[in-house]
This record gives C-alpha cells, sequence and structure tokens, in this order.
C-alpha cells in the first residue's frame, strides 16, 4: 500500500511539472550595447589631433603661423624668428651662389669660344680655367644643397607646428617614472659570475 502511494505522489509531480511552461533564458539585447559603445565612441573627440592638423595647414600656408596660433608666448616667438631667420641667411647663401656659378659659367663659355682668352671685365678673368671648372660645380652643389635646406626647413616648421599643438592637450600628469634599487642577476649577457647591484627604472602610463 505504501508502495502504491508513493507511486501515485511520483506521477502526480511529474504531471505537475511537465504541465508549466517551460522558462526561456533570458537572452540580453546586444544591439542596445553596441549602441552604447558606438555613441561613446562618435562622442570622443581628440581635441590634439584636431589642433595638430589645423596647426599644420596653418604652417603650410605662412610659415611660423601654425606655432603663433598655437598661443604667442616668447618660445614659440623664437620658434618662428629662428624660421625666418634660417629662411634668410638660406636665401641669401642661395642668391650668392647662384650669382657666383653664372659668372664663372659665363667665363668658361667665353673662353671655349674665343681659344682660351678670358674677358676683361668678368670678377674671374684672372683665375686657370682648371681652377674655375671645380669652382663652377662647387657653386652648383651648394645652390642644389641651399633648396634642399629650404626644403627641409618648411618641413620641419609644419612637423614642429604639429607636434607642439599636440602636446598643448598631452596630460603628463598621468606619467609616473619609479626608480628602485635592483638586483641583476648573472647572465652571460652582463658577464657576470653572481648577482649585481643595480637600479631598476619603471614607466606607468
Amino acid at each position: 500500500m505504501r508502495t502504491v502511494v508513493l507511486l501515485c505522489i511520483l506521477m502526480f509531480g511529474a504531471l505537475m511539472a511537465g504541465a508549466q511552461d517551460p522558462v526561456s533564458p533570458v537572452v540580453k539585447d546586444s544591439t542596445v550595447k553596441s549602441t552604447d559603445t558606438v555613441r561613446k565612441k562618435a562622442a570622443y573627440v581628440n581635441p590634439g589631433k584636431i589642433a595638430g592638423r589645423k596647426a599644420a595647414f596653418r604652417s603650410m600656408m605662412v610659415p611660423g603661423l601654425g606655432q603663433i596660433g598655437n598661443g604667442i608666448t616668447v618660445y614659440r616667438l623664437v620658434k618662428v624668428a629662428g624660421i625666418y631667420t634660417g629662411a634668410t641667411m638660406l636665401t641669401l647663401s642661395y642668391i650668392d651662389n647662384n650669382k657666383s656659378y653664372k659668372e664663372v659659367l659665363a667665363e668658361l663659355q667665353y673662353r671655349a669660344e674665343n681659344g682660351g682668352k678670358a674677358t676683361t671685365t668678368g670678377r674671374y678673368r684672372n683665375y686657370p680655367s682648371e681652377g674655375l671648372i671645380p669652382a663652377k660645380d662647387t657653386f652648383r652643389r651648394n645652390r642644389e644643397v641651399v633648396i634642399f635646406s629650404l626644403a627641409g626647413l618648411y618641413l620641419l616648421n609644419i612637423v614642429e607646428a604639429y607636434i607642439d599643438a599636440r602636446l598643448k592637450y598631452f596630460n603628463v600628469d598621468d606619467i609616473a617614472i619609479k626608480v628602485a634599487p635592483d638586483m641583476i642577476n648573472a647572465s652571460p649577457v652582463y658577464g657576470l659570475t653572481k648577482p649585481a647591484p643595480g637600479i631598476k627604472l619603471t614607466f606607468n602610463f
């Protein structure tokens, strides 16, 4: 009798459990999370990157304008003065070398057309032809070097304005340097037979 009652209870419990609706697992809506992530990414704007591009574009248009656009300080004014001083000196050097190159070339061409006879009014009329040929090449090479130097100064002006604008928004408070004593383990690289005292330098960003 007990067995029959126990079987009836078990069957009744099984029927009640089967009659219940299965609970569907809770599925998280991934679109909400992705949408929030996209919004956060879209809301973030890097001011240093924007300011760097503006400064570089200004320096492309007018050398030194990008530095001034980053803020007028004595340091930036000195940099602008250095840019124009260097450009002025290079320009004067180009003019001088170009003038000398043309004069030597004209002297050599005149001598080639007149059987080696020198001009009567040329600045290099008293120099031998053997010395004027390497001088002509030297003036031409110097002229080319000045042209490349002017181009390099122009590019340096743009890069410097860009870096200066980026550094304005660079937070140095997040950087920490920790110096602590340490022991250098024995290694063939150091050529040591036992640990030696040293200094451990750690950068935290």
